[in-house]
């Protein structure tokens, strides 16, 4: 499925190809502390298939606990989290939040990370497989 995208103030733009199989939401406190919200939904798309089409994202480097670096891709002019990467120049996965995708509405989450983290109050979706880890 081919998708596009571009942050709130259209400064960034970006186009990919999606198996919507790789559609789902994390639950990690990382992720709800980088979004602002209870968990973040998230597109995995493959590398060689996502282009910027316009703007340059500023980077933010996450260092987890294992050591492992994301880089977090956002515009700076109006704070849009677009997207996520490895620390490497030609990045193997691009995770893009799927709130930027003009498509949205038919991402359909297909799977749940770090379920362990997710806020006790957050109805459950049924139709997902359901994971610790990521």
């Amino acid at each position: 499925m081919k998708i596009d995208g571009e942050c709130y103030c259209g400064e960034i733009a970006f186009e990919a190809e999606l198996n919507p199989d790789h559609v789902g939401v994390c639950h990690c406190t990382d992720c709800q502390k980088l979004s602002g919200s209870a968990f973040r939904m998230t597109a995995r798309v493959q590398g060689s298939t996502f282009s910027l089409l316009r703007g340059e994202p500023t980077r933010y480097v996450k260092v987890s606990d294992s050591g492992n670096r994301r880089i977090q891709h956002f515009c700076g002019k109006c704070g849009s989290d677009l997207y996520a990467t490895d620390d490497t120049d030609n990045p193997e996965r691009v995770n893009v939040r799927t709130g930027t995708v003009r498509q949205r509405a038919q991402l359909i989450p297909k799977f749940e990370g770090w379920c362990g983290s997710a806020l006790p109050w957050l109805p459950r979706l049924g139709h997902t497989d359901k994971k610790d880890g990521n």
